[in-house]
């Protein structure tokens, strides 16, 4: 049997940096170590080349923020992901470098705004997925609900989870409004994308960190 893929967890901030990043990767350690995967933690942009991430299956990005990524990082993630490497983009994961365009169409869209942080209902449109395969159809929630430059739908990603604008203040995304969505581009690897993740305690919660998990485990190719 061959080796399980291992896990490299970026958490590296340029902008606005989220309280709930050690939660998160004290959460996916656990999660990644329970089903025998190595998980590797960094802040560090020079672990991106081609050497660091051979046998890596998957990067997380854990609620980065801004430009955190060299040039040549950059080219090592693209030649990554182009190879067939999964890609697992965590809440402000979408509020991070903006002025690459491969990130963005790797990431399907790109953070624009979000109102107070307050509780609304997740609509969980496509339940055939390990990371939403558990959840209600219709599920409460507290977060900041993040509304996106363009409407994910139109980039071709399969939308897993919406969020109904009728039940909170300050939405602008409309009637369709996309939270959670995967892709699996020909001849590339897999990237998922969940807006979810603002407090602490969400890392906490069992139904989401089984959201993660489902999605940790399907960028990596070990569910489907």
């Amino acid at each position: 049997m061959p080796p399980l893929p291992r896990v490299l967890l970026f958490t590296r901030t340029a902008g606005f940096r989220h309280d709930s990043i050690p939660a998160g990767i004290a959460a996916l350690g656990e999660l990644a170590a329970g089903q025998g995967l190595e998980l590797t933690a960094t802040e560090d942009p020079e672990a991106f080349t081609e050497a660091e991430l051979a046998g890596t299956g998957a990067v997380v990005f854990l609620s980065t923020t801004g430009e955190v990524l060299t040039d040549a990082g950059r080219r090592a993630l693209e030649q990554f992901h182009s190879a067939g490497g999964g890609f697992l983009g965590i809440h402000s994961a979408a509020g991070t470098e903006y002025d690459w365009p491969y990130y963005g169409e790797l990431l399907g869209s790109r953070f624009h705004s979000h109102p107070a942080p307050q509780p609304a209902t997740v609509t969980v449109e496509d339940r055939d997925h390990p990371a939403t395969g558990h959840l209600p159809e219709q599920w409460a929630w507290t977060d900041e609900w993040y509304d996106f430059r363009s409407p994910p739908r139109t980039a071709g990603v399969r939308v897993l989870a919406t969020v109904d604008e009728s039940g909170y203040q300050g939405g602008r995304m409309g009637a369709d409004h996309p939270l959670v969505w995967c892709r699996e581009p020909e001849g590339r690897g897999r990237s998922f994308y969940t807006a979810l993740g603002h407090f602490d305690d969400a890392y906490a919660d069992p139904a989401f960190r089984a959201h993660l998990l489902g999605a940790l485990l399907w960028v990596c190719r070990l569910k489907d």
